[in-house]
């Protein structure tokens, strides 16, 4: 599998929280996640205060980080080594199944809490009595699932969960709207491969096509994400897409080449280390 394609795959990843005080229930949902396409990727957590501490943002030396990853349930081999060499643990959660009833802090304030931080996760109450679904609307829960709960109606739900999840994630791709010389566009950043300057314009290469712009990369380079790096004077690239590296020289997983220069070596590497640490490509 390609790099390229690699990283796509990592980015397009379904990422599950399962928190549930019961082991037996936890390992069920894992299994039927892992039934669901090698593009699902659940994470399990024993307790609310699991939950949270790994789904809240750490502040370490000015950069936002997030906590170590739990143990994961995930189809694919190859995924699974892309996604941890990316630093899969980025701590946004598509899709939340969460037990009401556990001890200590209960489903419902550990989602009330999480809703403080991440209103987009699409949460989905799992309990034995079904009296308590009522109270899980408030707090924007999306369904429930009654206990013992049926591979049928799991099926029936997720199906839903991850068409309202990638819905949600459409919403909130980041876009750059680009004046052109003979066209105007619109580019979902994560597209973006590398942005190169020449005189007084800028050339912005995606996948397959080159884009001529009237702007400076400066100008460019306050517009775009954290996940974009000016390496060079003449040349910013989008750390999503680096598929290897020297100390001169970044190349993208679309074969495209970036200068690197000595003095913006050292700030590149501790920038992109910063970066797969705090999610890698599931951030663009």
């Amino acid at each position: 599998m390609g790099q390229e394609r690699i990283n796509r795959k990592v980015a397009d990843l379904i990422r599950i929280a399962i928190c549930d005080d019961e082991r037996a229930i936890r390992e069920q949902l894992a299994e039927l996640v892992k039934k669901q396409g090698a593009d699902c990727q659940a994470e399990l957590f024993a307790t609310g205060d699991e939950l949270l501490a790994a789904a809240a943002p750490m502040t370490v030396a000015g950069e936002k980080l997030f906590a170590a990853t739990a143990p994961m349930a995930v189809a694919g081999k190859e995924l699974l080594a892309a996604a941890a060499s990316a630093g899969a643990g980025n701590r946004h959660f598509d899709i939340i199944f969460l037990d009401i009833q556990m001890e200590g802090r209960d489903g419902m304030e550990t989602a009330r809490a999480l809703r403080g931080s991440d209103e987009q996760a699409v949460l989905i109450f799992v309990t034995a009595i079904k009296e308590y679904v009522f109270q899980a609307f408030d707090v924007g829960a999306f369904h429930y699932l009654i206990k013992p709960v049926s591979e049928q109606k799991f099926v029936e739900v997720f199906a839903r969960a991850r068409r309202e999840a990638e819905n949600r994630r459409k919403e909130e791709e980041p876009v750059l709207f680009i004046k052109g010389r003979k066209r105007n566009v619109t580019l979902r950043q994560k597209d973006i491969r590398y942005i190169e300057s020449q005189s007084n314009k800028v050339v912005i290469h995606t996948e397959r096509d080159e884009i001529e712009a009237w702007q400076s990369i400066q100008k460019l380079e306050g517009k775009l994400g954290s996940s974009f790096y000016r390496c060079h004077r003449g040349y910013l690239v989008n750390m999503a897409h680096i598929a290897e590296y020297s100390g001169s020289m970044i190349e993208l997983d679309n074969g495209g080449r970036a200068y690197l220069s000595k003095e913006k070596y050292p700030g590149f590497v501790k920038a992109y280390m910063r970066y797969l640490e705090g999610g890698g490509a599931e951030n663009v």
